[in-house]
């Protein structure tokens, strides 16, 4: 459960930290994605959901960006849960991948909708490459330092 919020805390590091402001979809890219995807590697999916739920709630409401915090739980939510579940499914390479193409896709798709719902099609539109993008750097973050992690804290990998 320690870790689980310490990786709480650096999803909201990340994306506080490393960000980029959209203006056409109001919103912005960061960086949350490779703690979550870190987190359902290492602990499994209700953990990798929590974390990524929460960060992405707690991100929106100091970000400004309330209109979004119930969409960001949602997203960010399924995406640690699904990325875990894909991946306790199915061990080894294949898993991961697959689990985080899974969590990428299902994040995309969700702000796809949330940007059509709070403005109009052809916003959901124009977030779907830089959404992408910011899933495919966290999954690179995370496929580059969850092995050492679980390494150097002595923890099977889920």
């Amino acid at each position: 459960m320690t870790l689980a919020a310490m990786l709480l805390a650096l999803a909201i590091v990340f994306g506080r930290l490393f960000l980029i402001p959209l203006p056409w979809t109001r919103g912005n890219v960061n960086l949350c994605d490779a703690a979550i995807f870190i987190g359902a590697m290492l602990l499994g999916p209700w953990y990798g959901g929590t974390i990524g739920g929460f960060a992405g709630l707690f991100l929106d409401l100091i970000s400004g960006f309330a209109q979004y915090a119930p969409f960001s739980f949602i997203a960010h939510g399924l995406e640690g849960l699904l990325t875990g579940l894909v991946m306790r499914w199915l061990p080894g390479r294949w898993g991961r991948f697959l689990g985080l193409a899974v969590g990428i896709i299902v994040m995309v798709v969700c702000y796809f909708f949330a940007d059509s719902f709070l403005y109009n099609w052809a916003t959901g539109t124009l977030g779907v490459i830089p959404n992408t993008i910011q899933g495919l750097i966290g999954a690179l973050i995370a496929l580059l330092f969850a092995k050492p992690l679980r390494r150097r804290l002595n923890i099977s990998l889920k």
